[in-house]
């Protein structure tokens, strides 16, 4: 993951609406959850949260899969760790031993 990569998705997950989705998202495990299972525990007005899923879509945290009328939002867990690795990879390497 590069500098550009890493700006974008801690600038979508730096708005506390789409924090709360995709925390949701990561306790839900690998099969996500509905968007109306979103909407109903975290109250958001189903068409502010369409605009939050797509955001964190842009930026490959979540993906999404229909099934005639259910449209599940699933958290890319190989993208939040190469993030996660991204922040720790220099991790006190200026540190003298």
């Amino acid at each position: 993951m590069n500098v550009e990569v890493a700006a974008k998705a801690l600038k979508e997950l730096g708005h506390p609406t789409r924090l709360s989705i995709f925390k949701l998202l990561v306790k839900s495990g690998h099969q996500g959850l509905p968007v109306g299972s979103i909407q109903e525990n975290l109250d958001i007005p189903n068409s502010t949260l369409s605009h939050h899923i797509a955001k964190l879509v842009s930026v490959q945290l979540v993906e999404q899969q229909r099934e005639g009328r259910v449209l599940t939002c699933i958290p890319k867990y190989e993208v939040l760790n190469q993030l996660i690795d991204f922040l720790g990879e220099e991790c006190c390497i200026a540190q003298p031993e």
